[in-house]
């Protein structure tokens, strides 16, 4: 799968450095066209030449050497490339990454290029365990970066612990997986149709009966689904995150508005995820004006909203039809119940009371479970790289009935 792929490895100073001259030899005998940059830092424990030789390209290491005088050599690296791999990344660039510094030719031309950027950090453990380099991790996961975590060992310094640059071939074999999943679009022609966040039951014109749903994991789906080739509508309640990119955004406050939404795209649709919080009840009357505080306690009077679920489940014709239940209490339990009762084909339950799960995370904890019996736990990661593997699994188990929806 790297016949002629573009591949621009980022070489910072550390004492992992020698591994990148192994991941770049691999690479290239993989068929990559690879070019590598370097720090003057990582110049400190391997010269360019030994790069240059391995990669049969130019090495690049000073922002103001321009190589070719046609072209401004960190923007024509940073469109040239494929996939921008930092290996090893140090706590130093990992923090310029992160507060957007642009001081030398990695910096640059990081900052400089649209093509999906990958860091695979290599430290001391302590600090990688540093709150300031988790906060910098943390941010530049939520700008897209993605993260190749380090492994556990003996490290140069004399500890044991994390941070040992993960071994080139196991990072070949994610590149290869990576280009390979570029060409797989199991959902190509397919109508996807997510729900996600809170809905919003007005008791008047200022307060509301709601639930703490972020939309996270919801708009996650919908990503995953759209990635992965499909026609996405997300239907969504109330939330404060960016439109995922190439999905239909359709914008709902209450349970009714947005089963009527999901109904609308219902019987067209292959399969749908209804990841929603949706609230249980409303209140049975809705005042006009705002409500004065009263001397003693006030009731409301609540009723219950529709059951979305239930409604879709007992519509289903050809469609794949995926709930979510939070729970905090016999999860899995009560997962298979409401797979029996709301005719479901899959349900991702999670417990919210898992510290590494729940709402407003960006990590979760879910078990996977199927009409058929499938039980497939998944341990804690980010809701975006979890959004992907539900879906691809999902592909997996249903690829011979996928055709016929």
């Amino acid at each position: 799968m790297l016949d002629n792929q573009k591949i621009l490895v980022c070489v910072t100073g550390g004492i992992a450095v020698y591994k990148s001259v192994s991941l770049v030899s691999k690479l290239t005998q993989a068929g990559a066209q690879v070019k590598v940059i370097m720090t003057k830092s990582a110049m400190e424990f391997v010269t360019p030449l030994t790069f240059q030789a391995i990669s049969r390209n130019d090495v690049f290491f000073d922002t103001f050497d321009e190589k070719d005088s046609r072209v401004i050599a960190h923007i024509d690296l940073a469109d040239w490339a494929d996939l921008v791999i930092v290996a090893p990344a140090t706590a130093n660039v990992i923090s310029k990454l992160a507060n957007g510094i642009a001081d030398d030719m990695v910096t640059t031309t990081l900052l400089a290029s649209t093509s999906e950027i990958w860091i695979a950090p290599a430290m001391n453990v302590h600090m990688y365990e540093n709150k300031a380099i988790i906060r910098n991790i943390k941010s530049l996961d939520q700008d897209g970066y993605k993260f190749i975590e380090p492994s556990e060992g003996y490290l140069a310094c004399g500890y044991v612990g994390k941070g040992r640059l993960e071994e080139p071939e196991k990072i070949v074999n994610l590149i290869s997986n990576h280009f390979e999943r570029n060409t797989y679009f199991p959902l190509k022609g397919k109508k996807v149709v997510v729900t996600a966040g809170p809905t919003r039951e007005r008791i008047d014109p200022v307060r509301y009966v709601s639930n703490f749903s972020s939309g996270k994991m919801g708009y996650a789906m919908a990503q995953a689904a759209q990635a992965l080739g499909a026609e996405t509508v997300l239907v969504s309640g109330p939330v404060e995150l960016d439109k995922p990119i190439g999905v239909t955004v359709i914008e709902v406050e209450s349970a009714d508005e947005m089963l009527q939404a999901v109904l609308s795209h219902y019987e067209d649709a292959s399969i749908v995820i209804k990841s929603a919080a949706v609230a249980d009840y409303r209140p049975k009357e809705v005042q006009l004006h705002k409500m004065k505080k009263k001397t003693g306690d006030s009731q409301i009077e609540l009723e219950r909203t529709t059951d979305i679920l239930q409604v879709l489940g007992s519509k289903k014709t050809s469609q794949l039809l995926i709930g979510f239940a939070a729970e905090t209490q016999d999860s899995i339990r009560y997962g298979k119940e409401k797979i029996e009762r709301k005719n479901l084909d899959y349900i991702i339950v999670n417990d919210v009371t898992d510290p590494d799960g729940g709402f407003g995370n960006d990590s979760n904890v879910v078990t996977l479970l199927s009409s058929k019996g499938l039980n497939r736990p998944f341990p804690a990661m980010t809701k975006k790289k979890l959004a992907n593997e539900l879906l691809e699994t999902i592909c997996i188990e249903e690829s011979d009935s996928l055709n016929d929806r």
